[in-house]
């Protein structure tokens, strides 16, 4: 573990040009954006297209890890890439049509990845990934084998160049001459939380137990940052 810098990084691609103000520059927001999140965008070129493929992630303090099938075009580039994790917080319901938003949390990191060789290699990754999605699962179930992880690529992108972007509050039309038109205007949170687990229909019977781990999340907020 290394010492966090004070600020993100600040280069051309992490540089805000619109909307400075909501901007964030401690890493700490980063890593609160990265805790709330489960899904990441990675954005790639695949001969010559674009392309943006939705996974799961883990992460250290230094790198985010992602990972997917051997045979997956986009994880055998040496291209640079974009990853996001957007949260979604609520809608912002304004007086007019322009000035109508969304209230998020998101994080944008840039980089080349770096491909995970070697079974403990993969082994620390996965286990990370495994951890962030549900705390706990990795020491329940069976881990890898040897032919799942040679079956299994695994990236890994710097958290060094990063920007955080953050939309709070109300619509920003309240000192605006659409403030006489007598509208309801205002925000429309979004509180995700985890339902009832649903067991596989293939289960033996009587169905295990719920492990405790998975019991605990019933009812909690999806976003846990």
């Amino acid at each position: 573990m290394t010492d966090r810098p004070l600020s993100l990084s600040a280069t051309s691609r992490t540089r805000l040009r619109r909307m400075k103000e909501k901007g964030r520059t401690r890493p700490e927001d980063l890593f609160a954006v990265l805790r709330a999140g489960f899904v990441a965008h990675l954005g790639v070129v695949v001969d010559g297209h674009p392309m943006v493929v939705p996974t799961v992630y883990g992460f250290d303090e230094e790198n985010i890890f992602f990972h997917g099938s051997v045979a997956s075009r986009s994880l055998t580039t040496d291209a640079e890439v974009c990853l996001t994790v957007t949260l979604l917080e609520g809608l912002v319901l304004a007086r007019s049509v322009f000035e109508h938003g969304i209230n998020y949390h998101s994080a944008m990191i840039y980089g080349t990845p770096r491909t995970a060789t070697g079974d403990d290699a993969k082994l620390y990754g996965l286990r990370l990934l495994t951890e962030h999605v549900a705390p706990g699962q990795w020491d329940y179930v069976r881990q890898p084998s040897r032919k799942e992880l040679a079956a299994t690529a695994l990236l890994s992108l710097s958290l060094a160049e990063a920007s955080v972007k953050i939309r709070t509050g109300p619509p920003d039309d309240g000192d605006s001459p659409d403030a006489e038109l007598g509208l309801w205007a205002g925000e429309l949170p979004v509180v995700p939380r985890w339902d009832q687990p649903v067991p596989d229909p293939a289960l033996p019977r009587p169905v295990p137990a719920l492990p405790a781990h998975i019991a605990g999340l019933v009812g909690r907020r999806l976003n846990r940052g």
